[in-house]
């Protein structure tokens, strides 16, 4: 039962942060040093697949391999968590909370691997 409360949990949570890319893309493309091209793109893009992956995890055929999608993803995207927490005084947000991100970026690698084992 806890197994798909987690389930359906990471998976609104994915959907959440995939529309989030779209409603609060400016944060997002924020987020990315400035170095990187093609920003808005790459928001947008990962915003699909974030909610793409959120549809995976919760159909049956595609959950174990949307489980390990999903961990690839959050590996991907950790450096620009680091980047976040290198420099905080870019990001109206509290620096102990972009350093906490980085531990619960694994956290949430486990969760998923969790809920999508065979």
């Amino acid at each position: 039962m806890f197994r798909v409360i987690g389930l359906y949990l990471i998976s609104f949570l994915f959907f959440l942060a995939g529309v989030g890319h779209f409603v609060m893309d400016g944060f997002f493309i924020e987020a990315m040093p400035e170095w990187i091209p093609f920003r808005p793109f790459i928001v947008y893009v990962s915003g699909i697949v974030e909610i793409a992956l959120a549809i995976f995890l919760l159909y049956k055929p595609t959950r174990s391999r949307a489980g390990i999608w999903t961990t690839l993803f959050l590996l991907l995207v950790f450096p620009v968590n680091v980047y976040m927490a290198l420099f905080p005084a870019q990001y109206d947000v509290p620096a102990y909370a972009l350093w906490l991100r980085l531990p619960l970026q694994f956290v949430l690698i486990w969760w998923v691997l969790k809920v999508t084992k065979p």
